[in-house]
């Protein structure tokens, strides 16, 4: 009898042991999980404004964009504050895996095929990387008549290499660095470089449950500039409604790609030559 209590109060012990080794392990893990864990909605979508974000289309998942911007509200009723040079892209992106993405589309603005591919190399977790870390490759065709016609069809192609590096600060703010690269295959003047650099940065503020403020702004040097265009800002609100995101803007630029934005941007904030703008997203999971 004497031996069975013993023994019982043995295994009591062994097994109080094991489960406060088997907790301590549990929260150990925890823990880890939780510094290793990646900070997903650093932005709502793919697109800040007209530039990118580091967020990716997951693996399988379609979205469909509708972008629209409209020409200069200060022009008044002869053209309907802009709503008689309004341009629109046309466009879908797809998650091949959740690392990388692919996305085309189409603009009337210098009749512009585009497409690209986003690689995310590195996601912000609280041990692992301070920042999340994409690689955007672009192409641009230009598909309009040029006032010459012996230009090779090769001169309409552009090219952008660009990093995105962003950190979610807090809950409610984001903010990313847009170093650009772009390479113009033709440029409009012999004295412009074909090949331009611009820093872009960009941030989000989360405003309440389904709505945030967003902001976007590119700063190039005045020798790689393009005749006549100036720094692009843009300032938005982003609205969740439902199944989509529909983000609304004011800014001086009507370009709809990166291309764009460098070669189309001749208004002036300080002159009151504003664009309204809007940018519709719907995604669709195909398996």
């Amino acid at each position: 009898m004497r031996r069975f209590k013993y023994g019982f109060l043995l295994a009591s012990l062994v097994l109080a042991g094991t489960v406060q080794a088997q907790e301590q392990w549990s929260e150990d893990m925890g823990h880890l999980d939780d510094l290793n864990s990646k900070t997903t909605a650093t932005f709502k979508t793919t697109r800040v404004a007209t530039g990118h974000s580091v967020e990716q289309c997951k693996a399988g998942v379609l979205d469909f964009r509708v972008n629209h911007r409209f020409g200069r509200i200060s022009d008044g009723f002869s053209s309907f504050f802009g709503l008689d040079d309004a341009v629109t892209r046309i466009g879908a992106d797809y998650g091949i895996t959740d690392y990388l993405m692919v996305g085309a589309g189409r603009s009337t603005l210098n009749k512009e095929y585009d497409a690209f591919a986003k690689v995310k190399i590195l996601g912000q977790a609280k041990k692992r990387s301070p920042v999340t870390l994409n690689y955007l490759a672009g192409v641009y065709v230009v598909a309009e008549k040029y006032p010459v016609n012996d230009v090779p069809f090769i001169n309409r192609f552009s090219y952008a290499h660009q990093l995105l590096v962003a950190r979610k600060i807090t809950d409610k703010l984001s903010i990313q660095l847009m170093p650009t690269f772009m390479h113009f295959n033709r440029t409009a003047l012999p004295s412009e470089t074909n090949n331009m650099f611009s820093m872009g940065v960009a941030g989000r503020y989360k405003l309440g449950k389904r709505l945030a403020l967003t902001a976007e702004y590119y700063y190039t040097p005045e020798n790689m500039k393009r005749a006549g265009n100036v720094n692009p800002l843009t300032i938005g609100l982003d609205i969740e409604t439902g199944g989509h995101v529909f983000q609304v803007f004011i800014s001086n630029a009507r370009g709809l790609s990166e291309r764009s934005l460098f070669t189309n941007t001749v208004s002036q904030w300080q002159e009151g030559q504003i664009h309204f703008g809007f940018n519709i997203s719907r995604v669709f999971s195909l398996y």
